[in-house]
């Protein structure tokens, strides 16, 4: 029999909240794990050298997207609040977005990349999809808002630490795109704040193969989140730098 739950109480029952926090940290292991990784480099390329933590950083913003957009698809459907489908077409067009540039840049780095999700990644959409009404926006939102913010310091390490430019270009529209996601979740007013702080600080460490997604099999198609220009949605708008042209008829140097 289902126990009514409400957004509050969510996260207060302690074998849910270790539930939770166990589902929604693996979203941002591997991240975590790069930015204190080996600068190894694994490849030379003419946009510059390639790090293993360049290359767990591309698979882990394909990975989140291989989970999170197959999420927004059921906010947008079953949400019960115009926020929460608002919320559910950033999830969608933001990691549309992500993955079409990792779907870019990896043949130039030399990345192979996964076709699913994490095994947790992969609970984790089904948790959600187990919940319904009120009880399925709460659950999606809290467990979205902790995986956001677990990320977004992540992508600054990154961001500050490759020497690689498509790298330290998708780390631009990473960091754009989750700080718009966590903007929309906050909206929706279902965000616990305090035990989102406390899954953030606190996470519980978890089995590498269950954090790892699976390794594509040879001659599988690409998997390919699709893009939907029909939502007008926009996730990310960076500044764009100066170009040569526009520096010398200001006189700047």
């Amino acid at each position: 029999m289902r126990i009514p739950r409400t957004a509050g109480a969510i996260f207060m029952s302690g074998g849910l909240l270790m539930t939770v926090v166990a589902l929604a940290y693996p979203a941002i292991l591997g991240v975590e794990k790069t930015a204190t990784s080996t600068e190894r480099i694994i490849a030379n390329t003419p946009f510059g050298p390639v790090t293993e933590a360049d290359r767990d950083f591309v698979i882990k913003v394909r990975s989140a997207g291989l989970w999170e957009y197959p999420l927004g698809e059921m906010a947008m459907e079953r949400g019960t609040t115009p926020e929460m489908k608002e919320a559910g077409e950033h999830l969608v067009v933001g990691h549309a977005g992500l993955d079409e540039m990792c779907r870019r840049i990896a043949p130039e780095l030399g990345i192979t990349l996964n076709n699913q999700a994490s095994p947790q990644q992969q609970q984790f959409v089904a948790t959600v999809d187990a919940a319904q009404g009120k009880e399925f926006d709460s659950t999606a939102v809290q467990i979205m808002r902790v995986t956001h913010g677990q990320i977004f310091p992540a992508i600054a390490k990154i961001r500050a630490s490759t020497r690689n430019t498509l790298v330290r270009q998708l780390a631009d529209l990473a960091n754009d795109t989750v700080l718009d996601h966590i903007t929309v979740l906050e909206k929706t007013g279902l965000v616990n704040h305090e035990n989102v702080n406390y899954q953030q600080t606190n996470p519980p460490k978890l089995p590498k193969d269950q954090a790892t997604p699976p390794v594509p099999q040879p001659g599988a198609p690409m998997v390919v989140l699709t893009p939907r220009p029909d939502l007008d949605v926009n996730t990310a708008a960076p500044t764009a730098p100066p170009s040569p042209s526009a520096s010398a008829s200001t006189g700047e140097e």
